[in-house]
């Protein structure tokens, strides 16, 4: 009868969902320890009150926020990244990261990238055509494009942020309704 209680059926299952969380809680403790640098009060630093409440929709425990929050006072030795990209048909694509290695993250992100026959735009060169609104970038002139491109785009956007350094990515593409 070995093998046949809750646990042995469940373990599988947990680990993923673990695993989802523990990415997804990395990634807001970076934000938070971004944000934590221009001031460590929520109060007073708008950009940290709004990731703050990002790590609480998300059930993030308080105990890894206010870690998060420490290490940015420590000085610690991340910084921000913005990487703008041509995705497949010049669709825009604006990567947002924190990193410890900017050379790194852009090395391991411009492979990504021509993977799904996109390239790094100069920088400045397609950040004009998104403007940044509550924290998130939003394209003001947002296209359609096929479904073709559509999935490619989608995927790139998912392999993206599955990286450990990137917060978020935005595109050029027209959301349906």
């Amino acid at each position: 009868m070995s093998g046949h209680n809750k646990w042995s059926k469940i373990k599988h299952k947990k680990a993923t969902e673990d695993s989802g969380k523990s990415k997804l809680f990395s990634k807001l403790a970076k934000e938070i320890a971004i944000a934590a640098r221009h001031g460590s009060d929520p109060q007073f630093n708008p950009t940290l009150r709004s990731a703050i409440d990002r790590a609480r929709k998300q059930n993030m425990p308080q105990v890894n926020v206010e870690r998060a929050i420490k290490k940015a006072e420590g000085g610690g030795d991340l910084e921000p990244i913005l990487i703008e990209a041509y995705g497949p048909d010049g669709i825009g694509v604006i990567v947002e990261g924190a990193t410890d290695n900017k050379n790194r993250t852009i090395g391991e992100v411009r492979v990504i990238l021509k993977k799904y026959d996109s390239k790094i735009a100069e920088q400045g060169g397609l950040a004009w055509s998104f403007e940044k609104k509550d924290g998130e970038y939003a394209a003001k002139f947002p296209r359609e494009v096929s479904e073709e491109i559509g999935n490619k785009i989608f995927s790139l956007q998912d392999e993206l942020e599955e990286m450990d350094d990137i917060l978020a990515v935005y595109t050029s593409i027209k959301q349906q309704q």
